[in-house]
């Protein structure tokens, strides 16, 4: 009995090392280079005083990046990714007209609820509330850090982030020599 347990563990061991590079290129057939893969993108950060006093309710815009979009009453809204939401009266479901813009950098989601709009800004949970006839805006509370930092566009965490600094964005890196 003691043999076969011996000779069934040297098979499995011996089948396990055969996966390791004993000659040759050990990196041959690698799908990945062998130096350090890095994203594609640079962060775009925002001091935490500036990222929390920035949501404002601005001027219509026109719609660049657009994202989730949102029907409620006779309003609709449209996400431009990582900067806002487009605010359009919906009276006429074939032809929106524009109102507002609310500026939250780094905004992704929204949920509208008893006329309080929750908005996920970058890492933080906030509760805004917005009076779209005569364009009052509030943010009436800011839980910080209820989500992660924010992923590149090709999945990589932040580096190197600046204190008391919120990532809002990414943008492509420009090549330089």
């Amino acid at each position: 009995m003691k043999i076969k347990t011996h000779l069934i563990l040297l098979i499995i061991a011996v089948t396990t090392l055969q996966s390791c590079c004993w000659y040759g290129d050990c990196n041959e057939g690698d799908d990945l280079p062998p130096s350090f893969i890095e994203s594609q993108y640079e962060p775009v950060f925002m001091e935490r005083p500036a990222f929390e006093s920035s949501v404002v309710l601005s001027p219509a815009k026109p719609v660049i990046n657009a994202g989730k979009i949102y029907v409620i009453d006779t309003f609709l809204f449209i996400n431009e990714k990582n900067e806002g939401f487009h605010v359009f009266n919906n009276e006429n479901p074939s032809s929106p007209s524009p109102i507002y813009f609310i500026e939250s950098p780094g905004a992704t989601d929204l949920a509208i609820r008893e006329n309080i709009f929750y908005i996920n800004q970058a890492t933080d949970l906030i509760a805004v509330q917005v009076d779209l006839i005569t364009g009052g805006l509030n943010v009436s509370k800011r839980i910080r850090d209820t989500f992660p930092e924010m992923l590149s566009p090709d999945g990589f965490y932040p580096i190197d982030i600046p204190q008391n600094s919120v990532v809002v964005n990414w943008i492509p890196k420009t090549n330089t020599p």
